[in-house]
């Protein structure tokens, strides 16, 4: 067989405007570019690895001994946290949307039996698992999980703090408060919050695992590291029960970072091989998040969030989300069911939005690192010429209008 020795492979500059992931930092990406050796034990590797834990417990605002970032996606850090989850465990799932929904999914694999598994492999029904599905655009309130975890007494309970898929925030406080109440240990996906909203997980201790990713609000590398953290009740049901994995395993995990016995120690012991690369971009995203503050970022996202909101309703759009990174919107009456032919010809023109990937169909806008008024500009700009060339009406002196009004001379964020 002959195999063809293909052309360089040129992937061209786009501007990623949907709900992750993020335009990368030019300086995330000269520290990964950058870093001299691929010895994953050499010196400064190790040492980027204890400031990477330390700054990471400032940014998700804990003592937690166990925080740390799993390598990979944020699949890889909710895969580590749900690994606590045994055949049989009682469990309520709350999915508003298409990734919350996966998590379910994944709760359902970890907590069926043999038996569960063996009647349908990909898709087991755990009895143990209850999953409440809410409509499309609707939000998880803290009275739900009250009445749910009344009625079903889980060992463990799952939400999304926000769900990419609906582009809803869903009540992370009344979440926690509930699994206070009824002794649940909570477990929420932050893949989408963590480093866009200010929030101390500390602050919601009804919450025992939390898992987020690389590539969205820290707006890192792809493929570099999930953060984690982990309750000491977490960390106590997990030695008590132990995990069906050696990978994802978060004592196993943890070790790796330093972090043994619930105490940081000298050096940890070998788990996976990690890339000095890696390690370079995600300590550089971790301190540009640092430098930047929490506080600061969530108050430029929540603005430039309003002006996309406001330019897209102007243009006939129905906007249905609430989350400060992302506009989920549906399209002008007259354009309706267009909304993937709109999707393909902004992403043939290098402007990357999505549609939702679950019905109904609709469109979402994001704005990860994109936090100041030429991208915002860019992003409304780029969006109205879309819909004007699939036949909608825009008003482009009053985008232009709106535009000014909202950030006058102003450039920054």
């Amino acid at each position: 067989m002959t195999v063809p020795i293909f052309p360089s492979l040129d992937i061209p500059e786009t501007l990623a405007a949907g709900p992750g992931p993020g335009n990368t930092d030019p300086r995330v990406l000269q520290a990964f570019a950058g870093a001299g050796l691929a010895d994953h034990m050499q010196a400064d590797v190790l040492r980027g690895m204890i400031e990477c834990k330390q700054m990471l417990r400032a940014v998700w605002g804990t003592g937690n001994t166990y925080t740390f970032a799993v390598a990979g996606t944020g699949w890889s850090g909710l895969d580590a946290m749900f690994s606590a989850v045994m055949p049989g465990d009682g469990v309520v799932a709350f999915c508003n949307g298409t990734f919350s929904g996966i998590d379910a999914l994944t709760l359902r694999i970890k907590a069926a039996t043999p038996a569960e598994h063996a009647a349908d492999p990909l898709d087991p029904q755990a009895a143990s698992v209850t999953v409440i599905e809410l409509p499309h655009g609707q939000s998880v309130t803290g009275a739900m999980v009250e009445a749910a975890l009344a009625e079903h007494k889980p060992k463990w309970a799952f939400m999304a703090h926000w769900e990419t898929g609906s582009g809803r925030v869903n009540d992370l406080r009344g979440f926690s408060d509930a699994c206070a109440r009824h002794a649940v240990m909570g477990l929420v996906d932050a893949v989408s919050s963590l480093g866009v909203d200010d929030f101390s997980i500390d602050d919601y201790p009804g919450v025992a695992g939390w898992a987020s990713c690389p590539q969205k609000g820290l707006c890192c590398l792809p493929l570099t590291y999930a953060p984690v953290s982990f309750s000491d009740a977490y960390i106590a049901s997990l030695r008590a029960s132990g995990a069906y994995s050696y990978v994802h395993n978060p004592i196993f995990e943890a070790r790796h970072w330093g972090i043994v016995d619930g105490h940081d120690v000298e050096k940890g012991t070998y788990h996976r091989t990690h890339s000095g690369y890696a390690v370079a971009a995600f300590h550089e995203a971790l301190r540009l998040t640092l430098q930047a503050g929490l506080a600061k970022r969530a108050g430029s996202y929540r603005r430039h969030e309003r002006v996309v909101r406001d330019a897209v309703s102007a243009m006939g759009c129905a906007v249905t989300s609430d989350m400060p990174s992302l506009v989920v919107l549906t399209l002008p009456p007259q354009l309706a069911g267009r909304e993937m032919e709109l999707v393909q010809a902004c992403r043939a023109e290098g402007f990357g939005i999505w549609p939702t990937l679950s019905a109904p169909v609709q469109v979402r806008i994001g704005i990860l690192n994109q936090l100041n008024r030429q991208a915002i500009s860019r992003i409304v700009r780029l969006f109205a010429d879309a819909l004007h060339d699939l036949g909608g009406q825009v008003d482009f002196d009053a985008l232009e209008a709106l535009l000014e009004s909202r950030y006058g001379t102003s450039i920054a964020a």
